[in-house]
């Protein structure tokens, strides 16, 4: 497992960033047993703020470098890249029909996945001084 150097105090962010913080800290990430009542009791807004990040979801390869989550986003652009490459080799080897349309939907579904990883993933960075290359962890 690899680690940052320096853990950041929570002062420097900002109380959007302070709230997913104290959440995660306090009933783990997206696959702790803890974590999925806890959420259900928030409102509506909240859980969105917590486990979506709409940033993500539009800028997403740009997003995950510039909050410094390079490895992850690697790993996420070569996932992007092998499932393109798939598909359009069946696309071919098919003569598929609706190649647009499944395109939107992968593209649409990696950007939820964008969307819903960035969160915990820079609380690992940035509290737990976690920066490894999985962007599954937690999930």
């Amino acid at each position: 497992m690899n680690t940052t150097d320096q853990v950041q105090s929570r002062d420097g962010y900002s109380e959007k960033w302070q709230q997913r913080f104290a959440f995660f800290d306090e009933h783990g990430g997206p696959n702790s047993p803890t974590f999925k009542p806890a959420w259900l009791k928030l409102p509506l807004r909240q859980r969105i703020k917590i486990n979506a990040n709409i940033i993500a979801f539009f800028f997403g390869p740009i997003y995950l470098f510039v909050l410094g989550l390079w490895k992850k986003n690697l790993t996420l652009i070569g996932i992007l890249l092998a499932v393109s490459v798939v598909a359009e080799i069946f696309y071919s080897a098919t003569g598929f029909a609706y190649a647009k349309q499944l395109d939107l939907a992968i593209g649409i579904a990696i950007n939820a996945f964008y969307a819903r990883t960035t969160n915990f993933a820079y609380y690992l960075k940035e509290v737990k001084g976690e920066q490894g290359w999985n962007p599954f962890k937690g999930c």
